[in-house]
């Protein structure tokens, strides 16, 4: 499955269960429990035992972590 499929089977979802952030990232589980257990990230959600990514949220901080973010705003201005 190539990342353009994986983008379409998750655009109308809010949150990914661990498996879908697994895919989404191309990352084993352990690294990803890994990741949604960090208290500094901003995108994670615990419901019960489970933990969930918010991918709004997760895509929003890929975008501020690769600095698209910036620089999208920085040619926004000109």
């Amino acid at each position: 499955m190539n990342n353009k499929n994986i983008n379409l089977q998750y655009d109308d979802k809010r949150l990914l269960n661990l498996e879908e952030f697994c895919q989404y990232l191309g990352i084993g589980k352990t690294k990803a429990r890994e990741i949604l257990n960090r208290n500094s990230n901003t995108f994670s959600l615990r419901i019960g035992n489970r933990l969930y990514a918010n991918k709004k949220l997760l895509d929003k901080y890929i975008d501020e972590q690769s600095g698209i973010v910036k620089r999208v705003e920085k040619n926004a201005i000109f």
